[in-house]
Formats: structure tokens, sequence, C-alpha cells
């Protein structure tokens, strides 16, 4: 017995975490499509069809909805019309690729870490009390400056910086694009020097280096500390004592600037699909979602009395149109013994 699909632009990616042989969870199943998931590796999943595709095809076109992992299951009092025949099943995939930009909602709320909404408030205390010039300002020094400040102690008297918070994230997604630095000289003196106040924290990246960002940011936080001697440093520092969305290695703009505006964090509703990676001897490969138009070929290895019986349960299903996978349009065109 032979069963001709027919299907056009059926999406040939997944973007959901787990597994569809197994309950989903109570939360649903994580979301991987986001900018920054793809960024991870594996979480960009290209599919094909398999034999779980075409049993669970099967089921539906006899009227069975249940999932596939139910419908195997014991569990259930309506048995498995299929439960003898799948290793009779065979198929043959005859699919035509084409490439292009889908726009993936995303519905748990996520936020843009780069965005944020309403009127930024400047008159916060952090940039107009005492302590706010001495304290931002080591943000304005330039690298052998930090190093000596974080090392000897010195402070720079005449370095100052523009007081509001969008001078402070420019300067900071300044430091963010520098590269990272080998671990030599003043460097080797400023990661003892920190991990004696920071011992928790993990400085160097898996190639040995340090951003400097991350010195910049632990700079701060040895500021914070030093003026305490002589500020109240209350209103610089969060409920738990950090610096709002500045950590001892780096910075979250979304975080930051939660604090100095009037608007919440702006929620990212949904992303293109698309992945850039660099790899080794092709250079910057750019990934897509993948469709497929073309004709699957289903065979079953049984005489003609069950063929007959498979066919009348589809043709008394009535299922005229389906997804093959995920999204796109497919159907019945023939069946034949």
């Amino acid at each position: 017995m032979k069963i001709t699909i027919e299907y056009d632009s059926c999406w040939r990616n997944s973007f959901l975490g787990g597994s569809n042989n197994e309950p989903v969870p109570k939360k649903g199943r994580e979301f991987l499509g986001s900018m920054t998931s793809l960024k991870k590796e594996g979480n960009f999943k290209v599919c094909e069809n398999t034999l779980d595709t075409v049993m669970g095809l099967l089921n539906r076109l006899i009227g069975d909805q249940r999932k596939l992992y139910q419908a195997r299951s014991k569990l259930y009092e309506t048995a498995y019309y299929f439960e003898e025949l799948e290793d009779k099943v065979s198929f043959i995939d005859k699919p035509q690729f084409t490439n292009e930009i889908t726009y993936i909602r995303n519905m748990n709320g996520s936020t843009d870490q780069n965005a944020f909404t309403g009127m930024i408030k400047v008159s916060d205390p952090v940039f107009t009390s005492d302590y706010s010039q001495p304290f931002w300002a080591v943000l304005s020094l330039d690298l052998k400056q930090v190093l000596d400040f974080i090392i000897n102690n010195e402070q720079y008297a005449d370095a100052t910086i523009e007081l509001d918070p969008l001078s402070i994230i420019n300067r900071l997604e300044l430091l963010n694009k520098e590269k990272a630095l080998e671990i030599q000289g003043d460097l080797a003196k400023v990661i003892e020097v920190l991990k004696s106040h920071f011992p928790e924290i993990e400085y160097l990246n898996n190639k040995g280096l340090i951003t400097p960002v991350s010195i910049y940011c632990s700079a701060l936080y040895l500021q914070l500390a030093r003026l305490e001697t002589g500020f109240v440093m209350t209103t610089a520092k969060t409920k738990s004592g950090g610096i709002s969305g500045i950590s001892k290695r780096g910075f979250t703009k979304k975080d930051f600037m939660d604090r100095y505006t009037t608007g919440p964090k702006k929620t990212i509703w949904g992303n293109p699909f698309i992945k850039k990676e660099k790899i080794k001897g092709q250079g910057e490969v750019t990934s897509m979602m993948t469709k497929a138009s073309g004709q699957l070929e289903i065979s079953i290895d049984v005489d003609r009395i069950k063929g007959r019986e498979i066919k009348t349960l589809i043709e008394n299903a009535g299922v005229s149109s389906f997804y093959l996978g995920k999204k796109g349009l497919a159907y019945v065109s023939n069946i034949r013994f």
C-alpha cells in the first residue's frame, strides 16, 4: 500500500526545547527562537521528516488526534491502531528547499537588552550628590589610569564625566567594544587586587584574556567602597548592595536604564529567525528558516484487505489538509495498492 502526500512551504526548523515524544511541561516548552537563544550552540534546530513524523501523520489521517507518544502509550483505553504495523511502514521524502527570513512571535514577555521606554530621570541622586563626580569619573579614565587606580589607589581629581544616564551607558558601551587583553605586566597585578576584593568573580574568558569593561566595572565597585569612608553612598546602591544594571564583570543596558527611566523595560514580541556565525574556512555564515515543498511517499507492507481497511479509515476521517511537521500545507494526493 502506498500513500502519496503533496506538501508545500512546510517548516524544517524547530524553535522549542524538549521533545514531541514526552508530555508538555506545566510552564510549556522552552522558547529557543529568540536572538539571544539562537546564539547558543544547538539552539538553531534543523528538522527532517522521520518515522515519528510519518506515524503521527498516519494517526492524524485516520482520525486519531492524540499526540504520538499518547497513542503509543499503554495508559490510554483506546488502542493504538498502528501498534503492530510500525515496523512495516517506510517512506521516501522528495523535498525541494528554500530559505527565507521568518518573523517568530515570542509570547514569553522577554525584554530587549539594549532598549528602554519612558523619559530619562537625570535628577536621580546617584547623579546629583556630592559623591557623584568622583564615583562615575572612574569610567572616564584611560586604561593606564584605571590600572593605577586599582593597584595604587591613585585618585585623579581632575577626572570628570557628564552626569546623566545616557552619558554613563554610552561610555560603558564604548568600553564593551574594546578587545580583550592579555594578562601581563600591571594587568597581572590588577587581577590579584581584584581577586583579593572579589574572590567569587572569574575575570578571565575561555582564552585566558580579560575584557577592559570588566576592569572598569570592578573599579566602580572599588570606588564605591572607598568613597563610603567619606560619603553616604546609600543612594548609589541597590537593595542588595550592588550598582543598578552593573556587575563586577559587565553591565546590562536594560537593567541600568530601568532605574533611570519612567517607563517599564521594553517587551520583545518577536524577532527574525536567523543565526549568524563565523565558521573556520567559510567565514560568516547566515542560517535562516528552511521551508520544504515536495512529495512524501509512505509505504505500508500489508495485504490488500488491510490496505482497504486503512483507506476506509482515512476516507471516513475526511481530513482534507494538514500540517506536515510544522506549518505549511499538505494533503493526500493518491492512495494505491
